[in-house]
């Protein structure tokens, strides 16, 4: 048995399918991951993500700690709330995680981080933060839900305490604030709008009732992995690790490469990478033929060499298989994947596949 979230009874009573998840017990689908992919992508879905891990970073030393912790700078938040993506990197330039940094101020900070690689990230920032003044918290306590979809946020503000309720509505994409004793963030993780929910476990089981009971879906873990596909966003173990830079993941633009002189954890390794040639591509593909892509099939350039494909699936939005790939350097625009002993045809298509529930590539 895994860990459990408290929303796992919940889960059971309404006849969910659990799975192993990263040691944890969680909700794959309700009955049909189709139809709760497409309820995110017309309507409103809410998941159940508080299998996340919650650090809190305070003290004086929080803000030059996450400067050097992290490859994107947090010196760019300025606003309360203000938010960012990043890579946490080893000395190599691997990527040990992917996180969302919250600033509140200068002295207070939030990382959401991946719930399978919990103990090797909490372990890495408490080793990294011995060098600093910094209290590291991880806040176990919180339960988190993710509210997605274009109707998201209208429908999720009845549940919002209503002294909040018109703040957390003006919210910017990318911003959180704090609404008494629960959190709410305008991010997510399927290329919808939408909130993210973080409350006192004791109160999520109420909550997740009250945001069923305003029409919202409840929707599994199958649906977040096809939308975030869709979305071309990335996930931890299969498009990038420890062996993998973000140059090479498609998460340049997460690097702050400016000011010059900001020494963060990995930053020699990819300097050195930056510069050299060969440095593979990270791509869209939409199979041409009959199949499915899957994970780590292998594709081939013609002429060119070989990689390939770090997230596959089918596309409920496009009706097409999609993939996420690693391919050798070079300027193509077609590759095969073998599938069961057969090259199929696939066509490089520049990322997402989906956004805000719009097709944004060519069929």
């Amino acid at each position: 048995m895994g860990k459990k979230t408290p929303l796992y009874d919940k889960h059971v009573e309404a006849g969910a399918r659990i799975v192993d998840f990263g040691g944890w017990d969680m909700p794959l689908h309700y009955g049909s991951q189709k139809q709760e992919h497409h309820a995110v992508r017309r309507d409103a879905g809410v998941f159940d993500v508080s299998h996340m891990t919650i650090v809190d970073v305070a003290g004086d030393g929080a803000r030059p700690f996450l400067r050097r912790l992290l490859a994107n700078d947090v010196a760019r938040l300025a606003e309360s709330g203000r938010a960012l993506y990043s890579c946490m990197l080893n000395e190599s330039g691997g990527v040990i995680d992917d996180l969302i940094a919250y600033y509140f101020d200068e002295t207070n900070y939030r990382l959401v981080v991946n719930a399978a690689t919990r103990d090797k990230d909490l372990a890495w920032i408490r080793r990294q933060a011995e060098a600093f003044d910094v209290r590291i918290s991880e806040r176990a306590e919180l339960a988190m839900l993710a509210v997605q979809g274009p109707n998201a946020r209208e429908r999720t503000a009845p549940c919002i305490d209503a002294e909040w309720r018109d703040a957390a509505l003006e919210l910017k994409p990318f911003y959180g604030m704090h609404a008494g004793s629960a959190f709410v963030a305008r991010t997510g993780y399927t290329g919808e709008d939408g909130f993210e929910l973080v409350a006192p476990a004791e109160y999520a089981p109420a909550l997740w009732d009250r945001l069923l009971a305003a029409g919202i879906a409840a929707c599994g873990l199958g649906a977040r992995d096809t939308l975030r596909l869709e979305a071309a966003m990335n996930l931890y173990g299969n498009d990038m690790d420890e062996s993998v830079s973000p140059l090479e993941s498609g998460l340049g633009w997460t690097v702050a490469w400016e000011p010059g002189d900001r020494d963060f954890i990995g930053r020699p390794a990819l300097e050195t990478l930056r510069e050299a040639t060969g440095k593979r591509r990270f791509v869209g593909l939409l199979l041409e033929d009959r199949g499915v892509l899957r994970d780590r099939q292998k594709v081939l350039v013609d002429g060119i060499g070989e990689g390939e494909i770090t997230s596959g699936g089918y596309s409920p939005t496009i009706g097409r298989s999609i993939a996420l790939a690693r391919l050798p350097a070079g300027n193509y625009e077609h590759a095969q994947v073998e599938v069961r002993g057969k090259l199929l045809r696939a066509r490089l298509v520049k990322l997402p596949f989906v956004r805000n529930g719009q097709v944004r590539i060519d069929l």
